[in-house]
C-alpha cells in the first residue's frame, strides 16, 4: 500500500513538471545558435555586473515632520575672519527672549587678512565647490554619504613670519556658542559687549571711527553638530567693505535636520540665507550701526536624511528578471531571424529548380528534361 502510495505521488509530481525534458536526439545543434547563445550570454554577464554595482549603490530618503525639540540648545559654529583688531570688536548673541550670550566660548586670534598662496587655494576650492552646489543639487547627498563623525580639517594656517614686532590687522573669531532656540542675532560690532540691564551696549566709544573695517571672510558657520564634509551655504564668504561706515547684514532660517548614513548618525542644522549690505549714511535716511549682523529664525519642520539600500529580494528579482527576459529575447529572435531565412532560401532554390524544370535537353528538341516522379 505504502508502494502503491508512493508512486502515485511520484506519478503526480511529474505531471506537474513545467519544465518538460526534451530528448537529446530531437536536439539539432547548429553554428547560428551557438553564436546567438554566446552572445545571450555575455549580455547577461555584462548586464549582471552592472546591475551588482547598482545594488552596491545608496541614496538619499528625505522625510518631513514637526520638530517638537524646544528645550534644549543650539550650537552655532562660527569663524570669521574681520579686518579689525582683535582690541576693537566683540561679538555676542541677543535672542528674541532678551538673553544675552556672551562669547565666552569663541577666541579672538590676531592674524592678517591677506591670505597666504595655500590658503588663497584652499579658499578657492571652497568657492568652487560653492559654485558647483548651486548647480547640482545632488551633490549634497554625496556630501551627507562622505561625512565622517570626527574634527573638522581646520584651514591652512598663517605663514606669514611671527615675531614680537609682527602687526597683525585682523581678527579670526572662531569657537562656538550655545543659545536658545529662538530667534535671535548674532553680530559682531565695535567695542566690547558689557552685560546691561535695560539693553545691549557696546563700548564703542573708545574706538576711533577711522579704524572701523568690517571686511570679512567667513570660513565656517554652521548650527548644530559639527560634520567634516558638510559644507554650510555661506562657508567660503568674503565682503569687502566700502566704506568704515558699513553694516552687512545676514537672514538666515536654520532648518532642524537628522542625518542618519552608514558612517554617522548625528543632529545637524541646515540653513538658508539672504544677504544684504548697505553705508551707513543718517544724512541720507540710512539709519543703524556698522558690523556684521546674522540674524537667525528656526524652522518648525525637522527633515530627516535617511541613506537607505536596496534589499536583496529586489535585487535578486531584477537579477532573474535579466537574465529571464535577455535568454527568452534571444530565443524569440534567433526563430524569427532563422524563418525569415528559411523564407528567402526556399524561394530562391524553388527558383533553381523551376528553371531546371523547364530547360530542354541537350539533342531533344521537343522532350522535356526528365523530372523525378513518384513511381
Amino acid at each position: 500500500m505504502r508502494r502503491l502510495t508512493k508512486k502515485k505521488t511520484l506519478t503526480l509530481v511529474k505531471e506537474l513538471d513545467a519544465f518538460p525534458k526534451v530528448p537529446e536526439s530531437y536536439v539539432e545543434s547548429t553554428a547560428s545558435g551557438g553564436t546567438v547563445s554566446l552572445i545571450a550570454f555575455t549580455l547577461m554577464a555584462v548586464l549582471a555586473f552592472l546591475e551588482f554595482f547598482v545594488y552596491r549603490n545608496t541614496w538619499m530618503r528625505y522625510e518631513y515632520e514637526v520638530d517638537r525639540d524646544f528645550s534644549s540648545k543650539l550650537r552655532i559654529n562660527v569663524d570669521i575672519t574681520v579686518a579689525m583688531r582683535c582690541q576693537y570688536i566683540g561679538a555676542d548673541v541677543l535672542d528674541l527672549a532678551d538673553t544675552m550670550v556672551t562669547s565666552d566660548g569663541l577666541n579672538y586670534d590676531p592674524v592678517n587678512f591677506e591670505l597666504s598662496p595655500q590658503q588663497r587655494l584652499w579658499h578657492m576650492t571652497l568657492l568652487h565647490i560653492q559654485e558647483r552646489l548651486r548647480v547640482e543639487h545632488s551633490l549634497q547627498d554625496v556630501l551627507f554619504k562622505a561625512a565622517i563623525k570626527g574634527v573638522p580639517p581646520a584651514q591652512p594656517a598663517q605663514s606669514f613670519p611671527v615675531d614680537s614686532s609682527t602687526s597683525f590687522s585682523a581678527c579670526r573669531i572662531h569657537g562656538h556658542l550655545y543659545v536658545n532656540k529662538v530667534a535671535g542675532n548674532f553680530h559682531i560690532t565695535v567695542g566690547k559687549s558689557i552685560p546691561h540691564p535695560r539693553g545691549h551696549a557696546h563700548l564703542a566709544a573708545l574706538v576711533s571711527h577711522d579704524s572701523f573695517n568690517f571686511s570679512h571672510r567667513i570660513d565656517h558657520l554652521s548650527f548644530g553638530e559639527v560634520i567634516p564634509g558638510i559644507i554650510g551655504l555661506l562657508d567660503g564668504t568674503e565682503k569687502v567693505a566700502a566704506d568704515s561706515n558699513h553694516m552687512f547684514q545676514y537672514f538666515i532660517t536654520i532648518v532642524p535636520t537628522k542625518l542618519n548614513t552608514y558612517k554617522v548618525s548625528a543632529d545637524t542644522h541646515q540653513y538658508s540665507v539672504t544677504e544684504q549690505d548697505r553705508i551707513i549714511n543718517h544724512a541720507t535716511g540710512s539709519h543703524g550701526v556698522s558690523g556684521i549682523f546674522m540674524k537667525y529664525d528656526i524652522n518648525s519642520l525637522m527633515v530627516k536624511v535617511t541613506e537607505q539600500h536596496m534589499p536583496l529580494w529586489q535585487f535578486l528579482v531584477r537579477l532573474c528578471g535579466i537574465i529571464g527576459g535577455i535568454f527568452s529575447t534571444t530565443g524569440m529572435l534567433h526563430a524569427i531571424v532563422g524563418f525569415l531565412v528559411d523564407v528567402f532560401c526556399c524561394r530562391f532554390q524553388m527558383g533553381i529548380y523551376k528553371h531546371l524544370k523547364e530547360a530542354p535537353l541537350n539533342g531533344q528538341k521537343n522532350d522535356k528534361a526528365l523530372v523525378p516522379t513518384d513511381s
